[in-house]
């Protein structure tokens, strides 16, 4: 039975190893700069992951940003360092940035803050938000977003391309699929 716990903890062990391995020390800094650019804080802005998760960890200086970014969007940052208060910081600022437009697959889940479970997730969530502070007229990070390139046709330009016949639709000039052997074995 302990050697089960012991395998059971192994495997935690190498999990938790492999979400650590995809932490990027230089986005962490690139995150910590941006917010430091936004809010005047933190003091460090060093990537590395003790330093990011004592920063962040208990969601004050995220509120501080989302306020910075769009004022008013977090009523009341807690300042109390009780677990659940710190929490309500974590997930008020998780809020926020869904509404301002960060996608919910670039989010992160409060514990993985809080808990230190994935602080890669942390990093993806703000370098997400910092492609969209510039919609609200803040500095941005990370690459600029795509503009919509929305194209529209007349009817007789839709017309002309229904005339057009692909080599799909049929003649492919010659071409077979004969030598093609999928599935085959190789026989010598």
């Amino acid at each position: 039975m302990a050697a089960n716990r012991a395998t059971k903890s192994g495997f935690a062990a190498e999990a938790q190893r492999k979400i650590n391995s995809k932490y990027s020390d230089e986005l962490a800094a690139e995150c910590l700069e941006w917010i430091k650019e936004i809010t005047g804080e933190p003091a460090s802005t060093s990537g590395d992951m003790e330093n990011f998760y004592e920063v962040l960890k208990d969601g004050v200086l995220l509120c501080k940003l989302v306020n910075n970014i769009q004022p008013g969007s977090v009523k009341k940052v807690n300042e109390s360092k009780m677990a659940f208060k710190c929490m309500e910081n974590i997930t008020c600022f998780l809020e926020v940035a869904k509404n301002m437009g960060v996608p919910a697959q670039e989010t992160f889940q409060s514990v993985d803050l809080w808990e230190r479970q994935n602080l890669n997730s942390v990093v993806i969530c703000l370098q997400s938000l910092g492609r969209k502070a510039h919609n609200y007229g803040k500095p941005s990070i990370g690459p600029k977003e795509a503009d919509k390139n929305v194209r529209h046709f007349s009817d007789e330009q839709l017309r002309a391309g229904q005339n057009v016949i692909s080599l799909q639709y049929g003649s492919n000039k010659g071409a077979t699929q004969s030598g093609i052997n999928f599935g085959n074995t190789r026989h010598m």
